[in-house]
């Protein structure tokens, strides 16, 4: 196996497989130091070694793939904010809200109500492309309607 010669590609591997466990379990309670327990990798040289793959670290992306979920769910309508938070892994209201606010820009109440006047104008395929969360805190604010 290639990975097994050359280290930075092992590496990768175990990159990729907590990453993957990240997309698959985002609704699970999930911590740094869990996932790097997982690959036998410190939690800081998880951390800078995701960082350095994928451009954000390990907490950022579990939090952009439970945002962009919640998004998703919120789009669809049949389901309350609390209960979208709950069921995309966030055990805090307060903190899904902030979180979601900083990668959407607005607040999980105000993109379902939005998303209410919104949806029929857009297919769903092109409208999950459109709707995708900003990483890294660059969603600016827009005003709720």
């Amino acid at each position: 196996m290639v990975a097994d010669s050359d280290p930075r590609l092992a590496e990768l591997v175990l990159l990729r497989r907590v990453r993957d466990r990240i997309d698959r379990e985002y609704d699970r309670p999930l911590d740094v130091d869990g996932l790097a327990r997982g690959v036998h990798l410190s939690s800081g040289h998880l951390s800078r070694r995701f960082k350095q793959a994928y451009g954000e670290s390990p907490y950022s992306y579990l939090m952009t793939r439970r945002v962009e979920r919640a998004m998703t769910l919120l789009r669809r309508g049949d389901q309350s904010v609390t209960d979208v938070c709950f069921a995309v892994g966030f055990s805090s209201l307060g903190t899904f809200s902030t979180r979601f606010a900083e990668l959407v820009g607005m607040p999980p109440s105000a993109y379902a109500r939005l998303e209410e006047h919104e949806a029929s104008t857009l297919p769903p395929c092109m409208a999950k492309q459109v709707t995708r969360p900003i990483r890294n805190r660059e969603a600016p604010l827009r005003e709720s309607a």
